[in-house]
């Protein structure tokens, strides 16, 4: 595993965005692990989290796209930080969008807020988790309308690898819906495997019964 992914599954445990104990999904399901990217609160935890993001963004990406668009809420801060990270680490001047929830009618008006969108832009969508693929669902009409532009992908923080509306994750349907390429900082996998062979601040945090259960839910929602 890349050193990096290492050292964000230990900043998401530090920062307490990755707890595991009994949690209710944004698609309804009872999950033992859960990943709150609300839970970064600094402006050097934003910072940090937006080098990790950058980083994953230029591995996977490269330097074809001009505009990272954060779906509303969480996803605001992300593309901020990430696009902050992206010029003073790699030189990319890139714009960052995002939507509200309602439309404005007044002022700055309209859904976007940020740059907005045109034609022939590259844009890359970038979010916290996706666990079934609902918000990008509800993103992709919002920015397709908007202009003629291409979507490269879309990068997450963390890969559930879990199911999504059928038997695929909820990436690789996104991937074979919207023919775009998807991809994360690191997989649940790449979490579990990691923190079950170390502590973070000394502490074990991942022991039996957590793994138990952690089985237990893939055996329902593992893809």
């Amino acid at each position: 595993m890349e050193q990096y992914k290492k050292e964000f599954i230990e900043f998401m445990v530090e920062c307490g965005v990755l707890t595991f104990g009994d949690f209710i999904t944004k698609s309804g399901r009872k999950t033992p692990f859960f990943v709150n990217t609300g839970n970064y609160k600094t402006g050097r935890q934003l910072s940090k989290l937006g080098d990790f993001y950058a980083e994953a963004i230029y591995h996977h990406f490269g330097t074809d796209f001009n505009v990272l668009f954060g779906p509303a809420y969480k996803g605001i801060p992300l593309s901020v930080a990430a696009s902050i990270s992206l010029d003073r680490n790699y030189g990319m001047d890139v714009c960052y969008c995002s939507n509200r929830k309602e439309i404005k009618d007044h002022g700055d008006k309209g859904i976007l807020l940020g740059s907005k969108l045109k034609n022939e832009d590259k844009v890359i969508i970038i979010e916290d988790v996706t666990t079934a693929g609902t918000s990008i669902y509800e993103t992709m009409p919002i920015i397709k309308s908007a202009a003629d532009i291409e979507v490269k992908g879309l990068i997450i923080s963390v890969d559930r690898m879990e199911k999504g509306q059928g038997e695929n994750t909820a990436l690789k349907e996104l991937e074979d819906t919207f023919n775009f390429k998807t991809c994360a900082i690191v997989t649940m996998r790449e979490v579990i495997d990691y923190l079950s062979d170390h502590k973070v601040a000394g502490e074990k945090i991942i022991n039996e019964t957590i793994m138990k259960r952690i089985e237990e839910y893939y055996q329902v929602y593992g893809a």
